[in-house]
């Protein structure tokens, strides 16, 4: 009976990027990091046309029909995602995923566009549901908040 299902109204955004990277983990030898992370450790780096998917829920609005404030979630998707990731070399440009910092894998990237989504949404009254990242129709990593 739906009567006793729990449901929320659910909001999601998609944004994309075009970014270069590599995976490549400082103290180990070349052959190392390509052992393990194949041609994707590559020197000369590689690219992707990435795609973000940002879901948000919140409490309706009677008056406004929204459960969140699309123009903040725009404008906080442009400056956390868009300014930080398009057309970069994560591994040389984003100071989080340099020399020693985290591998700029799907999973790392989806979880630290939570992180800084998370922050920025704190006082807003929106929560953060899920982060998607994708570097191709067939890859992709999510984030989700727990329950």
């Amino acid at each position: 009976d739906h009567r006793y299902l729990m449901s929320r109204l659910l909001l999601t955004r998609r944004v994309a990027f075009a970014a270069a990277h590599r995976y490549h983990r400082a103290g180990w030898s070349e052959e190392r990091n390509a052992e393990v992370f194949g041609a994707c450790a590559h020197p000369h780096f590689h690219g992707h046309s990435y795609r973000c998917d940002v879901t948000v829920t919140g409490t309706l609005s009677e008056e406004t029909g929204f459960v969140a404030d699309l123009g903040l979630l725009d404008s906080l998707l442009e400056k956390e995602v868009r300014q930080r990731f398009d057309h970069r070399n994560i591994n040389l440009d984003v100071e989080e995923f340099g020399e020693g910092g985290m591998i700029p894998t799907g999973e790392n990237l989806a979880r630290f566009i939570a992180g800084k989504l998370q922050a920025a949404l704190a006082d807003s009254g929106t929560i953060l549901v899920r982060v998607t990242v994708a570097e191709d129709d067939t890859l992709s990593s999510t984030w989700e908040a727990g329950a």
